[in-house]
């Protein structure tokens, strides 16, 4: 019945899908200076200010002062305590370990967004947890019901390394939680807050999608690759997704994630003096709000066409009509 569902959904989709992507209009682009292990990997708007992370710190947040056209990540350190069990298999937990060694970075933080009380929820990818940071006390991790991992596993998402939880939102009230499985299969989970555990609503899956999709045509040799999803955001009861490989930013219903409408970052992002030698998207962090979208990429610390290496944040001017306009 489940799988009947989603495949009408996505032929309801399909019509939306079959258009042209309108292209968002850059308005400015900020370097980011002072993040200790660079890799900017995601972004939340929180007590008037922008926060972000790398998933080479495990014990920093960074506030992002903005006062000048080059940004300041000013280091916020925090006291984590030890992970709890999940309920990854073995195998995936020990690459995890070990690739940990190698790059630095353990719980491999990949998303962090806010509530409207200012507390903020940072996923960590190698364990499959969320990370609490309230605005008074000591950070915590969420007690979430094995049951998550379990469907996400029972679905066709998280079973290979590196392709865990990129992306995570949070709703204002703070007792929902969307988190975005990345890639082979990518999907979409929502668990609440039960008192003192966070569980499954009947279902936590809301999408799992496989395949392949061509990249943009701006891209240099652009061919196919696996589709993704690399952060989330919610604005206006709404719930939008940043493809990365796609290029583009898509709004979804928040209870079922159908695909609305979707706008293209393409050609402002793969400009001259833009591209970068990886042959894949590098967009890992998204913030919507009425006026716009920021977009944070993770460029690994190698240089673009243009030699800058710092991580860059994009400031793409709201599509005309606003995120909520219709077809």
């Amino acid at each position: 019945m489940r799988h009947a569902l989603a495949a009408m959904l996505l032929l309801i989709a399909l019509p939306v899908l079959a258009e042209p992507w309108p292209e968002l209009k850059l308005v400015s682009e900020h370097p980011v200076e002072g993040m200790r292990g660079g890799n900017l990997s995601g972004l939340a708007w929180c007590s008037n200010a922008l926060w972000t992370i790398s998933d080479r710190d495990d014990e920093l947040l960074y506030r992002l002062d903005t006062s000048e056209s080059t940004w300041k990540a000013e280091p916020i350190r925090i006291e984590v305590p030890p992970v709890p069990d999940s309920g990854l298999p073995w195998g995936l937990r020990s690459r995890t370990w070990a690739a940990s060694f190698i790059r630095g970075g353990d719980l491999d933080f990949e998303g962090i967004s806010c509530d409207a009380a200012g507390n903020r929820y940072i996923v960590s990818e190698a364990h499959a947890a969320v990370l609490q940071v309230p605005v008074q006390g000591a950070p915590n991790w969420l007690s979430i019901s094995p049951t998550m991992v379990r469907q996400a596993r029972g679905s066709g998402m998280l079973l290979h390394f590196n392709g865990l939880f990129e992306g995570i939102a949070v709703n204002p009230a703070g007792d929902r939680i969307w988190l975005a499985a990345e890639r082979e299969r990518r999907g979409l989970l929502m668990i609440q807050r039960r008192q003192t555990i966070w569980d499954c609503n009947g279902g936590c899956v809301l999408l799992s999608e496989a395949g392949l999709e061509q990249q943009s045509e701006q891209m240099p040799n652009p061919k196919p690759v696996a589709r993704d999803f690399a952060d989330l955001s919610i604005f206006n009861n709404k719930l939008f997704t940043l493809e990365r490989n796609a290029f583009r930013i898509c709004r979804r219903d928040l209870a079922s994630a159908r695909v609305e409408r979707c706008w293209s970052f393409a050609a402002e992002g793969l400009a001259d003096g833009r591209r970068y030698t990886q042959p894949f998207g590098l967009a890992e962090a998204l913030v919507i709000d009425a006026q716009g979208a920021w977009i944070g990429l993770d460029n690994n610390e190698r240089p673009r066409e243009d030699g800058d290496k710092r991580p860059i944040v994009w400031r793409f001017a709201a599509p005309k009509g606003g995120w909520s306009a219709k077809l």
